[in-house]
């Protein structure tokens, strides 16, 4: 088999793998649905199959809508009619039996609501139209919501991201390389991927695209499901706190959110499970979520914290600080914003540097020569907490770390690296990781993100660097909750590079992906008393 189509195969396991989410219980039977052919506000008719139980009583209805073929959905049926639903399945516009052009998710809004409004004007529906989905499924729920359809009551979102400009398409104005390739190769859509790839960020065309955008248009109760190492874990955590806190109507104050210790697929890592089932966010929440929302069910969830989250420790001891599920009422929990200062000699330390003399980190970066991924939040690659010491001693690859702790440091919420950086090229990426050393040395990834220099200002502008110029920039790692057990070290890996999980930069300058021109960047990072180059962890003190 060619290692292309050994990719395509990956994503298409990964599409399957996606269908069995907490969104699609898996039968042995399929159930028997009767299709329909649904007219949209402009004609463009969607394959539609709707699994309703015998009897003829009018039920709830949920909803998910998909571009990866509804029929993965027969094996679901029984178990929505079990439960006292009605299920709907829908080909999304432009996939397998609907009419119209695939332009990923372009409609999704507005046929969502169509789609919803017609479940609920049907005889076998009372009106009340729920709506769910896992990572497409999930994005498709998210966009309908923003549409406000009048007879839409609650949503259940597995792993789906709030901004397409900071989540999904780049991370730190980074193109996520893996994972848009691939899937939009695998969705026949890489026409669309060239197009949308020619456009600059700060496009209003994206904007339709950006959920965190629209949170005061969105009226209903959402139930999020995350992990800390899936592909849009920050996703989440944005919708769950903006809509907690600015959504309109229904939504504000009644969010929910599980986060658990998984990723876009099983981890690949020494270690494939986080004791104490720190990968099981399923349990009977959906049922009850609906059942609330959707019935009128006094059954408590609402009774319950808003966010359940699995707060990491040494995936190796059960025993050790972690490991366990941890609950709060508002994210993030309260904690101390702690320094971690890179210093001179490779280690991090919670002391300032002192003195007068410089100190710089100074290699040469080649986006011919890039740093390789290894795990992390990515869909078609290898994932999770992956070993970082299979990448060698390198001249552009920087680790600074903690001695062996002699106590336990736990880490809740967002993650900040500062650095204080130079290059003699227009533009190029600085990357950074937040990495659990063992003690026998596994460097376990914990979180990593990045920043395209040109967007050091913001996403809404481009401004090209000066030589030699020092400049202070942040990178966003999104967020964790880790125990650093006694006896781990605390590093930060620090580089420019990280391929193919995001598209190397080629120095230049130019627009993304505009011809096959690069240069070496001679890049620098400061870390002295006038450059207090550092990581920001958010240390939860015990009280």
């Amino acid at each position: 088999m060619k290692t292309r189509d050994v990719r395509r195969c990956s994503y298409g396991l990964i599409i399957v793998a996606l269908l069995s989410l907490p969104t699609l219980p898996s039968r042995a039977e399929d159930s028997p649905g009767k299709d329909y052919m649904v007219a949209m506000r402009d004609g463009i008719k969607l394959a539609t199959t709707v699994y309703a139980p015998d009897g003829g009583d009018k039920l709830p209805v949920i909803i998910m809508r998909t571009p990866y073929n509804k029929d993965g959905a027969k094996g679901a049926g029984k178990d929505y009619n079990k439960h006292g639903y009605v299920l709907v399945a829908q080909d999304c516009r432009g996939r397998f039996k609907s009419e119209g052009e695939y332009v990923p998710f372009r409609t999704d809004a507005e046929d969502g609501y169509d789609a919803i409004e017609w479940c609920a004007a049907q005889e076998w529906s009372n009106g009340k139209v729920g709506i769910t989905g896992g990572s497409a499924l999930g994005i498709t729920s998210n966009l309908a919501a923003t549409a406000a359809p009048p007879h839409l009551v609650a949503a259940y979102v597995v792993v789906a991201p709030s901004s397409w400009r900071r989540q999904t398409f780049w991370m730190g104005g980074l193109l996520r390389k893996e994972m848009i390739d691939g899937w939009m190769e695998a969705q026949k859509s890489t026409p669309v991927r060239k197009e949308w790839t020619a456009k600059p960020i700060n496009d209003p065309y994206f904007d339709w695209m950006d959920i965190d955008r629209k949170h005061d248009k969105i009226q209903i109760p959402m139930y999020n499901v995350a992990g800390w190492f899936d592909i849009f874990l920050q996703g989440g955590l944005d919708n769950f706190t903006g809509l907690q806190d600015h959504g309109g109507g229904n939504a504000k104050g009644n969010q929910k959110i599980i986060i658990g210790a998984l990723g876009h697929g099983p981890l690949n890592s020494r270690f494939q499970k986080y004791p104490n089932k720190g990968d099981d966010t399923r349990g009977n929440d959906q049922w009850r979520w609906f059942d609330h929302w959707l019935k009128g069910a006094e059954n408590g969830i609402m009774d319950e914290p808003p966010i359940r989250y699995f707060l990491m420790g040494d995936a190796e001891n059960p025993n050790g600080e972690g490991n366990k599920w941890m609950t709060a009422k508002s994210w993030p929990p309260a904690a101390k914003t702690t320094s971690y200062y890179l210093a001179a000699d490779g280690s991090l330390v919670t002391e300032a540097p002192k003195g007068d003399d410089e100190s710089v980190s100074k290699y040469a970066y080649d986006p011919k020569n890039p740093v390789k991924t290894f795990g992390g939040q990515n869909l078609g690659l290898p994932k999770g907490p992956m070993d970082q010491s299979g990448i060698k001693d390198r001249a552009d690859y920087f680790r600074f770390s903690t001695p062996p702790l002699d106590q336990s440091v736990t880490v809740i919420g967002p993650l900040k690296v500062e650095l204080f950086v130079e290059t003699d090229a227009p533009d190029t990426d600085f990357i950074a990781k937040l990495v659990d050393v063992y003690p026998d040395g596994y460097e376990a990834l914990i979180a990593d993100g990045g920043l395209k220099l040109r967007y050091r200002e913001g996403l809404d502008k481009e401004v090209m660097m000066t030589p030699g110029k020092i400049e202070k920039i942040s990178l966003d790692l999104w967020s964790t909750a880790q125990v650093f057990n006694k006896g781990h070290r605390i590093p930060v890996h620090v580089t420019s590079s990280n391929d193919p999980r995001f598209d190397p930069n080629p120095n230049t300058g130019h627009p993304l992906r505009a011809d096959d021109e690069t240069r070496i960047a001679n890049n620098a990072f400061h870390h002295d008393k006038q450059h207090p180059s550092r990581i920001l962890l958010p240390v939860v003190i015990p009280w």
